[in-house]
């Protein structure tokens, strides 16, 4: 993961060798955060397997948080699912 940007609240990540399945779910989870301003993703080009990921929130929160966030949100549900389909 690579993250750019000059601002700590508006950061663009880079994830590398992902698709619209991690892409899409992620967002939609990073969204539910209230402090979220914007949440979206793009994919490159097709035929580069890389996302540009770019999280935007309100006040002194930085983007990295809702990014973690998200993610380990995302790995709890991912986890329930498994578990109930086991």
């Amino acid at each position: 993961v690579q993250a750019d940007g000059t601002d700590g609240n508006c950061v663009t990540f880079v994830l590398h060798d992902e698709d619209h399945t991690l892409g899409n779910s992620l967002r939609y989870m990073v969204m539910k955060n209230p402090d979220v301003e914007f949440c979206g993703y793009c994919i490159t080009h097709p035929s580069e397997s890389k996302i540009n990921f770019r999280i935007q929130t309100r006040g002194p929160l930085p983007a990295v948080e809702p990014f973690r966030k998200g993610l380990v949100d995302l790995m709890a549900v991912c986890q329930h699912v498994l578990s109930t389909f086991e």
